[in-house]
């Protein structure tokens, strides 16, 4: 099976994806007084910010954008996250988890311990500290099947949490943003998109992305069913045994959560190729902290996760 990279025609499904997307873009802004775009240094948040500055072009972006930084990221993540932040000229705010764990506000689950599930704080207090209204985020319906029960506006109470029976309609894609003080929307340009819909407009735009994406030789070790990459995070236990093989992420998380997977996909098009027939979703073979239990995504959602 062979894909070809992206080619335009007089129904691009794409491109009513891209409309669709800078219209929630821009009525979010349009409703809310103080938005912030969250960026994780992956591919969905990659296109985020890209669709962000196409919908408001020529002009900068009329919000910030948002890391929640973990202190457990590949470097190649981070050296991405600067360099397109700086591309779209946007002002980066970068909120650490290990401020969280100085405020005593979280456990320190010591250095090989995973800070994922800690992330959830660190954003409320962020968005609380920075009276931001509004936040744009990345998250696909295809990706779990608790994404799948998020609105595009999904709204969130004081305390930052999700009920999914408290979510307002939005018959004929009409959406209302407006919150109470305290409250805040999680807006979510990309819902409609799948994984392949992702890697076909990165492929038809030519975007930058994290070089970890595209196939290359790692050491990993084999860890409750996944690949993980050894470094600085991930040590073998005893009786791992580290091979060196070809490899790249379909997704982007903590070091020590994310699983890589066998590949020799090093373009687009062979990314292309290997998605289309792909019959797990990314973060459903590669994300640790998604397999905690059957309702793990949920259960954090609730508590203010992405």
């Amino acid at each position: 099976m062979t894909t070809t990279l992206h080619t335009p025609n007089a129904t691009d499904h794409l491109d009513v994806l891209e409309s669709h997307a800078l219209f929630i873009l821009r009525e979010v802004v349009a409703e809310c007084e103080r938005p912030v775009l969250l960026f994780s240094g992956g591919k969905d948040s990659a296109v985020l910010l890209h669709l962000a500055a196409k919908a408001f072009a020529p002009q900068q972006l009329p919000f910030p954008v948002l890391h929640i930084d973990t202190g457990q990221n590949f470097e190649e993540v981070l050296n991405f996250r600067n360099r397109a932040v700086e591309a779209a000229g946007a002002r980066l705010i970068v909120a650490k988890v290990q401020d969280t764990i100085n405020q005593g506000k979280v456990a320190d689950p010591g250095p090989l311990g995973s800070r994922n599930r800690l992330q959830t704080v660190t954003l409320l207090d962020a968005i609380t500290d920075n009276d931001f209204d509004a936040a744009f985020g990345g998250a696909r319906r295809d990706e779990d099947k608790a994404r799948a029960k998020e609105r595009i506006l999904s709204f969130r109470d004081a305390f930052g949490q999700w009920d999914p029976r408290q979510q307002r309609p939005e018959l004929w894609q009409l959406y209302q943003g407006k919150v109470n003080p305290g409250e805040h929307v999680r807006a979510f340009p990309l819902s409609d998109w799948t994984e392949l819909d992702v890697w076909q407009y990165i492929g038809r735009e030519k975007m930058d992305l994290p070089s970890i994406y595209f196939a290359h030789e790692r050491d990993v070790v084999s860890r409750d069913g996944m690949w993980l990459a050894v470094g600085e995070f991930v040590e073998p236990r005893p009786g791992e045994k580290v091979v060196r093989m070809s490899v790249r992420f379909r997704t982007v998380g903590d070091a020590n959560c994310t699983g890589a997977v066998i590949s020799d996909a090093s373009t687009l098009e062979a990314i292309i190729d290997e998605v289309a027939v792909a019959n797990v979703s990314e973060r459903g073979a590669t994300r640790a902290d998604d397999k905690f239990s059957e309702t793990a995504m949920e259960d954090r959602k609730r508590e203010g996760y992405f």
